[in-house]
């Protein structure tokens, strides 16, 4: 006898992180202070790696690189999650095709 799951997901709610407003407004600081640290730290290491001549080796070259794609990444990633007010919404996703996602926001 096999055992398999002959279950199968049609959709998924992902539930915002509050709904409290005040619960928002703090937890929109945190993910802002936290940008804001990413970013400058980064940004820092990309200038200390570009003027001290004794850090210009692979390793540090490499190492400023990856430091822009963060910074890049985060600041892709960071405002399409706060959005235009800080707020974390609802969000339901459901297959629209097989092996593909759709995302419609909740009612």
């Amino acid at each position: 006898m096999r055992g398999t799951n002959q279950s199968s997901v049609s959709e998924f709610l992902l539930l915002g992180l509050s709904r409290q407003p005040q619960q928002q407004q703090l937890l929109f600081l945190l993910f802002l202070s936290m940008y804001l640290a990413t970013v400058l730290g980064n940004l820092l290491l990309i200038l200390a790696v570009s003027t001290d001549p004794r850090l210009h080796t692979p390793m540090y070259f490499f190492l400023g690189n990856l430091s822009f794609v963060d910074v890049c990444f985060s600041s892709t990633t960071t405002p399409k999650i706060h959005g235009s007010k800080p707020t974390f919404s609802c969000l339901q996703i459901c297959p629209s095709s097989p092996g593909s996602l759709g995302f419609l926001p909740s009612t």
